[in-house]
């Protein structure tokens, strides 16, 4: 009778449980929020264009692709909530996307920028430009879209600094301009933290809570930390930003891209970044400081 009782009261938890679609679930974050989902027990389903095979195999994945909103509709059946990343630089299509997700789900957690609230409510004049322009766009979608919304808007993700992977495996410097620049870095699972408390309970419906790692940390220290993690040393060596954003047009980034970047973290240096401790009166949990991404990413510099 016990275990009748026990599978009964188990399957009838599951059926109050949310099925939360992932965008961008083989990404960083994605990944992240994929992975505390499965944890946690909640149904989760991967939308993926390719890469499915990069996911745990108890996690449904179903091709789909947000350039295309009409590709959607098998993703969305039967979903509660959506986990939702944007992987383009504007906001075209973006509309249809939203009025589809609307179709099917009822809540939508978007992964915004701390740089929206940096500017004048456009993200015209916020950190990052062009960027933040687009962010600001989809959130005015999802406020508008009569779906339960929030709007993650974190700092700086520490998982950028994945770029300095080769030249750390290669030479054992970081070439990159600002030493100085000090960011509160977050780690991606504190993001896929707060994004799961939006997705699983209601005590973040309509709101837009900025998310900072735990402390700023200079360019310079951050590669020392991950060499840290690594055992050797990895030094820093400034370039100007002239230089810098020569190589990243010649390595194929968007120049929109590279013109919103840079001299938005040139700001940064006399309008640095805020701290809080959002992670952790949302999750409870402190967030991690700079030291404990690197140490949890050293595999990806060896």
């Amino acid at each position: 009778m016990t275990k009748v009782l026990t599978a009964t009261a188990t399957e009838a938890a599951a059926t109050t449980r949310p099925r939360i679609l992932v965008t961008g679930a083989t990404g960083r974050v994605g990944g992240a929020v994929v992975a505390r989902l499965r944890a946690a027990g909640v149904p989760v389903r991967a939308l993926v264009r390719d890469g499915a095979d990069r996911l745990p195999a108890d996690v449904e994945a179903v091709r789909g692709d947000l350039g295309d909103p009409a590709s959607l509709d098998a993703a969305l059946d039967g979903v509660d909530a959506v986990f939702l990343v944007w992987p383009f630089l504007s906001a075209e299509g973006a509309a249809d996307v939203v009025d589809t997700i609307g179709k099917h789900a009822r809540r939508v957690v978007y992964l915004s920028s701390a740089g929206v609230g940096a500017g004048d409510g456009d993200g015209r004049d916020g950190a990052g430009g062009a960027i933040t322009m687009f962010h600001a766009e989809l959130e005015r979608l999802v406020e508008a879209s009569g779906l339960e919304w929030t709007a993650l808007r974190p700092t700086g993700f520490a998982s950028n600094t994945l770029g300095w992977v080769e030249q750390v495996r290669a030479t054992g410097t970081v070439r990159a301009p600002l030493a100085s620049l000090a960011r509160p870095l977050i780690h991606e699972a504190d993001i896929a933290a707060v994004a799961v408390h939006a997705l699983t309970t209601g005590e973040l419906v309509g709101a837009r809570p900025v998310i900072t790692g735990p402390e700023r940390v200079t360019q310079e220290r951050q590669a020392a930390l991950i060499g840290e993690a690594l055992g050797r040393p990895v030094r820093f060596e400034e370039v100007p930003l002239e230089e810098a954003a020569a190589e990243m047009r010649a390595a194929g980034y968007p120049a929109e891209l590279v013109d919103a970047v840079l001299p938005a973290q040139a700001r940064m240096l006399d309008a640095p970044e805020p701290v809080n401790d959002e992670v952790e009166r949302i999750t409870g949990t402190p967030a991690r400081p700079f030291r404990q991404w690197a140490a949890d990413h050293a595999a990806d510099f060896s």
